[in-house]
Formats: structure tokens, C-alpha cells, sequence
């Protein structure tokens, strides 16, 4: 095969592709034909339904947080402050 140099343009084989012929058919022989068939592997489905439980999960934090955007608005929000406090300590003992 000879390839061309077009300064700038494109590198490419000389005369391009050879176009393949369309082969006709008759009706009789493509109804004969199987047909397509797919099969998802147990993975995908794995995959579908862990995304199918993360939105689920996903609706109930925002219904979470949202309750709790409305507890800070209105001031009856009240953290546990020794759970924060421990949280804290973990954090930054964990940070050296």
C-alpha cells in the first residue's frame, strides 16, 4: 500500500477505500434469517439494581436533608454535641 502526503491536510492511502457491493436478497432467504438477540450478563443486572436502590437512597437523604435545612431555618435544630465533639476529635487526630 502507498500512502500520499497532502502537506498539511491528511496522510492517507492513495485511492481511498474499495466500497463494497450491496448483495440483494431475496424475501425467502431473509425470512429465514435468525433474528437479533441480546443477552445482558448477570453483572449489567447487578449494575441496574444497585442503581435502582442509590436512587432510592438518593430521594430519602434529600428528603433528609431538606428536614433538616427546615430545623436550622426556623432554629429548632439541636445537634448532639458530644457526638460532634468525639467526630472532631477523630478527624483531627486522624489528620497528622
Amino acid at each position: 500500500m502507498t500512502d500520499k502526503i497532502d502537506f498539511g491536510k491528511s496522510i492517507g492511502p492513495i485511492g481511498g477505500p474499495n466500497k463494497a457491493r450491496k448483495v440483494e436478497t431475496s424475501k425467502a432467504e431473509t425470512s429465514k434469517a435468525p433474528t437479533d438477540r441480546v443477552n445482558f450478563s448477570s453483572v449489567l443486572q447487578e449494575v441496574n439494581k444497585t442503581r435502582e436502590t442509590s436512587s432510592t437512597a438518593d430521594v430519602e437523604r434529600t428528603q433528609k436533608v431538606a428536614a433538616l435545612k427546615a430545623q436550622v431555618q426556623n432554629g429548632s435544630y439541636r445537634p448532639d454535641l458530644e457526638k460532634v465533639a468525639s467526630s472532631l476529635l477523630a478527624f483531627l487526630s486522624n489528620e497528622k
